[in-house]
């Protein structure tokens, strides 16, 4: 699929980011019930993906240009990337892009991979491609005993593809599977849940994670009912991939939107959801063609417990009013402690906004720039609320990062936004509100350049 209007990035690319570590990753990954011991080439930076993400994602046929995902990077709302990287019936087993480089690459910039391997379709299949190719052997004998060599053949070189783009134990691997799975094809069906159950043990045995891809009404609903209706017959995949192109993000997650997948089944945090199909969209002056994926994985993004600050003083506030000499209460006490914070007051936290503390906010004032004064005005608020550690940030980020950037926001744009940690609808619109009031481009992505106006406090 073709990529068009190429434009390099005015700031120098993430690429330089990487970090160039080499040698063998030994480590323990937990399997089911047990620990496996792994031996995998791979650079020590690149994490077990995609790990636990809820956020947006999308995949196409070829693995982008290192240019275009940079610029998607920089102005996409996904932040995860479908590659095929294994499977002779992928329709484009050429990836000159997909290299040990770029893997790592993306993962320091904080991509995270869905690795796909699309091998032996479903015999009963009704594209002419696939039934030219090989395909899973519908053969009864010995409860498909054929079918399961294949899918154990297939998981195997699956690995030993992914070792060799260093891609680390404890990912996910995704089978992409098609096919017509009515009530009255039993072998074509039997043969292809034994292929797959075979293929979830041997990822199992080799330290990874399995990961099963279909259309809502036949690859998953085969599989769905087959694990309601017939428990422990099959082993079952780890993660659900749903094609169901509603056109909504998610909405199969959701009670009752789906006929053909349980609610309870792959939840919570293991499914993932295709909910538009092939299309062009432009980020960064780049357009791809792609599938577009609303990714729900692992634990979810989920943030870690906020820090206590000045022994337990609340920072955080849907809105940050201008503080004078005189002004009491509670949001005093949050500008003293982060004026203590930042070296420029040294007295007691005590509510009350005295001489001291006015001292201390235009010595801040003047360390940062700002307008000579002894308020807490909404620029001093936005300006040392957003200081700290700046890294890019979109839909799907979780951390205290993106605490500092919503209380920023709060105080900048009275956003009104919850000091949630983690980077979701409510946080990307108050993003682009921001990113409109200043004149930039409105991708909703937090990157230098909005840290730095955040930071100088403008509001």
């Amino acid at each position: 699929m073709p990529l068009v209007s190429l434009r390099p990035r005015p700031r120098s690319t993430v690429s330089t980011r990487v970090r160039s570590l080499v040698g063998v990753l030994v480590g323990l990954v937990t399997i089911g019930s047990g620990l496996v011991a792994v031996a995998a080439p791979a650079q020590a930076s690149n994490v077990a993906t995609p790990g636990n993400f809820t956020g947006y994602g999308f995949d196409q046929c070829l693995a982008p240009s290192q240019k275009a995902m940079d610029a998607w990077l920089y102005n996409s709302p996904f932040w995860a990337v479908g590659i095929y990287i294994s499977g002779d019936s992928r329709a484009c087993p050429v990836q000159p892009n997909l290299t040990p480089t770029w893997v790592s690459t993306q993962l320091a910039n904080g991509w995270r991979l869905l690795p796909i391997t699309l091998g032996p379709q479903a015999w009963c299949t009704s594209r002419d491609r696939y039934k030219q190719q090989v395909r899973i052997n519908p053969d009864p004998t010995s409860r498909y005993r054929k079918a399961r060599a294949q899918g154990r053949a297939e998981a195997q070189k699956t690995v030993s593809r992914a070792t060799a783009l260093g891609i680390a134990p404890g990912s996910t691997m995704w089978y992409d599977l098609e096919g017509d799975f009515r009530s009255d094809m039993t072998d074509c069906r039997e043969s292809a849940l034994s292929f797959l159950s075979a293929w979830t043990k041997k990822l199992h045995k080799l330290g990874y994670l399995s990961g099963f891809y279909s259309s809502a009404g036949t690859g998953v609903k085969m599989l769905d009912d087959a694990a309601t209706l017939r428990p422990g017959t099959y082993k079952m995949p780890d993660q659900l991939w749903v094609a169901r192109w509603s056109g909504v993000p998610g909405r199969i997650n959701e009670p009752g939107r789906t006929p053909y997948l349980r609610d309870t089944s792959w939840t919570p945090h293991k499914r993932v959801h295709q909910y538009r199909g092939g299309h062009n969209e432009t980020h960064g002056g780049v357009t791809i063609n792609i599938d577009s994926n609303y990714v729900d994985l692992g634990d979810g993004s989920t943030a870690r417990t906020a820090k206590v600050f000045c022994g337990g003083v609340d920072i955080d506030h849907p809105a940050y009013p201008k503080l004078r000499v005189g002004s009491q209460g509670d949001l005093v006490k949050a500008a003293q402690c982060l004026l203590r914070q930042k070296k420029q007051y040294s007295g007691p936290i005590t509510g009350s906004y005295d001489r001291a503390t006015a001292a201390a906010a235009a010595a801040y004032r003047t360390k940062v720039g700002l307008p000579a004064g002894g308020s807490m005005s909404k620029a001093v608020w936005t300006s040392i609320l957003a200081r700290g550690h700046h890294p890019l940030m979109k839909y799907g980020a979780a951390s205290h990062a993106v605490r500092r950037l919503q209380r920023a926001l709060n105080a900048a744009d009275k956003a009104g936004l919850q000091v949630s940690g983690v980077f979701e609808a409510s946080t990307t619109a108050a993003v682009r509100a921001y990113q409109a009031d200043h004149g930039m481009a409105r991708t909703g992505v937090v990157t230098d350049d909005l840290w730095t106006m955040l930071r100088a406090g403008k509001k």
